[in-house]
């Protein structure tokens, strides 16, 4: 017999979860073809996954399982051109990291480490054996793959990385601290870049990329306990004790720190699509719950208040897809220059905590609940507002490009 509700308790749960596809300026209504197909893909695994990504949050676990299936659905692909990567464009790769990051933080930023980072060094930097052996299980999800360039004393200040890389024989040792290195403790493979210590060598002082499977002796990876946000995906704390690893480990196409920097620059634009996501999530929860929810006899939407806020939500929303569909056009006209791609991650972040923060607010104390997913998503804007360069860094970026003038210290 099922139970009734108590007196006072009319409503016990809302439906705020679901999608509602808003697009106030009609800015993703001609999508079509491929494009779209990427992005309903993206939508349908989002979805499955969803339920599986809220409890592994809670737990602070890593299903790996997940990684298999964006890989199956070509979701690692992030426009990342190689004959054997299947396509997607940038408008493509930018609406699968929005709409993945809508359903599961953890999940945009699987694709963001896995595709964005590890697999795009390897098509780009990679040797035809390095390629040949690793591009297709880190596509497909059946290896797990790790970009380690942070340190622990090294983040914003990541071009005096202190890894080094010494010649030893026929082989390189490595040695140093890696720190927040998503997938590097998943029992797969890291592309650790280190400075060449060789006195007397032409690339003394260089950075270089090297590709080091995790079951490597003096190899030790800790996951990261104690994280309030991004949850669903383990970075970890990397120490490299004297790594051996053969000479054919050197990536050849990577050569100095601009190579890392060129990697970060592709994905950077893939954080502001991310943004975006959280941010339509948290909006539509807003909304959904203000139709919803009665108070004072009515609905909540019915008060000026909360229709100021949706409205401020709403521009703030759209300005957000506007900077991300026309980085996008720019992308793929081959015209993007990296700090545009910094504004918009400068950008997205900033506008999409405000919108959690609201939402949050809008949705009074249901708002810190799990199953309503916006205290999730806003704590997982806090990982995304700082990975990929955080604000200073990229406000420095622009204001340099601005003025002329580093004002870096």
């Amino acid at each position: 017999m099922a139970s009734q509700l108590l007196p006072g308790e009319r409503v016990s749960s809302y439906d705020v979860t679901k999608a509602l596809g808003t697009d106030y300026y009609a800015v993703f209504e001609d999508v079509g073809g491929a494009d779209r197909d990427a992005w309903s893909r993206a939508r349908d695994v989002g979805a499955r996954l969803a339920p599986l990504m809220l409890e592994a949050w809670e737990r602070a676990e890593y299903p790996r399982e997940a990684l298999s299936e964006l890989g199956a659905a070509g979701l690692f692909a992030d426009g990342i051109d190689h004959p054997d990567v299947p396509a997607l464009s940038p408008l493509a790769a930018g609406l699968v990291n929005m709409e993945v990051s809508r359903h599961d933080g953890s999940l945009g930023t699987v694709i963001a480490v896995q595709g964005g980072l590890a697999l795009r060094t390897l098509a780009l930097f990679g040797s035809e054996a390095q390629q040949a052996a690793w591009l297709k299980p880190l596509l497909s999800g059946e290896v797990p793959g790790a970009f380690a360039l942070t340190e622990p004393d090294h983040g914003s200040d990541s071009t005096s990385l202190e890894t080094s890389a010494r010649r030893d024989g026929d082989g390189w040792v490595l040695r140093g601290a890696k720190k927040w290195i998503g997938n590097g403790a998943s029992g797969g493979v890291t592309f650790v870049w280190a400075r060449v210590d060789d006195e007397g060598a032409p690339d003394h002082g260089a950075v270089r990329c090297f590709l080091v499977e995790q079951d490597a002796p003096g190899y030790t990876g800790t996951v990261i306990t104690g994280k309030v946000a991004l949850r669903g995906i383990h970075q970890a704390h990397i120490a490299l004790d004297d790594v051996r690893v053969p000479s054919d480990a050197l990536l050849p196409g990577a050569h100095t720190f601009k190579d890392a920097s060129r990697v970060l620059f592709a994905t950077r634009s893939g954080v502001a699509w991310s943004a975006l996501g959280h941010a339509t999530a948290c909006f539509e929860a807003a909304l959904a719950y203000a139709t919803e929810r009665v108070q004072f006899g009515k609905p909540l939407a019915r008060f000026q208040m909360v229709q100021e806020r949706l409205s401020r939500m709403l521009a703030e929303l759209t300005s957000m897809q506007l900077y991300c569909r026309r980085l996008a056009d720019l992308e793929a006209a081959g015209a993007l220059r990296p700090t545009q791609a910094s504004l918009a991650k400068y950008h997205g972040t900033r506008t999409a905590r405000d919108i959690a923060r609201t939402a949050r607010d809008v949705l009074g104390g249901n708002g810190i609940l799990l199953e309503n997913r916006v205290v999730q998503h806003l704590a997982d804007i806090e990982a995304i507002h700082t990975y990929e360069g955080t604000e200073s860094v990229q406000a420095l970026l622009i204001g340099r490009d601005l003025t002329g003038v580093s004002a870096f210290a």
